[in-house]
């Protein structure tokens, strides 16, 4: 058998989206869905977005690219409006989350290293967390099925417990950098932090001079109802890797930092070929241009109760079927009595919706920021016939 075109390491199945029309994408075979998916938490302005498509034809017919060697007018008014937004003091311009993790580790070693303490390298992390698919991410993920295959892994991260203090606090050694933690896991399930962890995690990193390096990856740019999700809690990161949402649909993400943990990030010990080109950064200011105002994101907070709070009321229709809801903003978690992946898959085949199964039995709903009462309404009405259809077909 020979291999596809395309190299085959995603199960791709046969919605085959050509066009985007607000919350909903339509397939090759002209199929209308319902996207409460929104790229895996990423198209956070739906796909026709007037402000989004028009910045990025602007900019796409003056200037795309250049490279990190010159000055960026473009970069610079866009870390400054991030600088101005949040706790960091600098930024550092990626194409993706996975890359934006990486620069926060280095970021985080590099602090130490500056310090001449190379020997305090080690980052925890916790257990079914998502930071991506490099080879420095995936070792920080504890998760077998991403290290299989790629082994050995690299030095330098130990596993811990999601949620648990005290066995983070033991864990501190010699080697510490400090901690590498998502305040929800999304992959993991929609798995909120609790707000004693968090204050704690930033509190052992007071203590001992680590660096408290947070993964807002997937709940950033507006996702949880703020800016970012450790606002919720009360705290500031040293360092916060960011991108999905960033961009809207664009590759984008970023390393935000302050200047005491990226002391280290000196001329020389990172860069990226199109990380902060002027394309991305057209992106990044059109969105923020759209989500960064305290009305919007009461607007996330506010669907996101609604939502919640039906769903609530929805899985008490079906308790063989659903256990509990869970989340923070329009990253909702519902999570199932068995494996997700046969009610995803048959919403979206036989009910025209896209949402995404996630670990711990768990259904992602994940939908465009922009979604109003039409859509919301709709989705109540696909996922209830979806259950009830579902919960006849698994009877038979």
């Amino acid at each position: 058998m020979s291999i596809t075109p395309l190299m085959p390491v995603y199960p791709r199945c046969d919605v085959r989206p050509v066009r985007g029309d607000h919350c909903h994408l339509i397939s090759e075979d002209g199929r209308r869905f319902l996207d409460f998916a929104a790229g895996i938490a990423v198209n956070i302005l739906g796909h026709s977005h007037p402000g989004l498509i028009g910045a990025i034809q602007g900019q796409a017919a003056t200037l795309m690219h250049v490279s990190n060697l010159y000055g960026s007018p473009q970069g610079e008014q866009l870390a400054q409006r991030l600088v101005d937004l949040t706790f960091a003091d600098t930024v550092f311009f990626t194409n993706s989350g996975a890359e934006a993790v990486e620069c926060a580790i280095k970021t985080a070693r590099a602090y130490h290293a500056q310090a001449g303490h190379d020997d305090k390298y080690e980052l925890i992390t916790f257990k079914n967390a998502f930071h991506g698919r490099t080879m420095a991410t995936i070792s920080a993920s504890n998760q077998e099925k991403m290290h299989k295959g790629f082994l050995p892994l690299l030095p330098g991260f130990q596993y811990c417990e999601f949620d648990d203090l005290a066995a983070a606090r033991a864990l501190i050694g010699p080697h510490t950098a400090g901690f590498l933690v998502e305040p929800i896991q999304g992959e993991g399930g929609i798995r909120v932090a609790s707000e004693e962890f968090m204050r704690g995690l930033r509190d052992l990193a007071d203590e001992q001079d680590l660096m408290l390096v947070l993964d807002e990856v997937q709940t950033g740019v507006a996702r949880t109802g703020t800016f970012y999700a450790h606002e919720q809690y009360g705290i500031d990161p040293d360092i916060l890797a960011t991108a999905k949402g960033l961009g809207g649909g664009f590759p984008l993400g970023a390393c935000l930092a302050t200047e005491k943990a990226a002391r280290g990030m000196v001329f020389g010990t990172h860069g990226s070929t199109y990380g902060g080109n002027p394309l991305a950064m057209a992106a990044g200011n059109a969105v923020l241009d759209a989500v960064a105002s305290e009305e919007f994101l009461a607007g996330v907070r506010e669907k996101g109760e609604r939502i919640t709070t039906r769903l609530g009321q929805f899985i008490g229709n079906y308790p063989e079927l659903f256990e509990l809801v869970r989340g923070r903003g329009l990253m909702i978690g519902l999570k199932m009595k068995s494996e997700p992946r046969p009610f995803v898959t048959h919403l979206r085949d036989n009910h025209g919706l896209l949402l995404v199964s996630a670990g711990d039995n768990t259904v992602r709903i994940v939908p465009p920021l922009v979604i109003g009462d039409a859509e919301i309404d709709e989705f109540f009405d696909k996922l209830s016939a979806g259950a009830a259809s579902y919960e006849t077909s698994e009877a038979a």
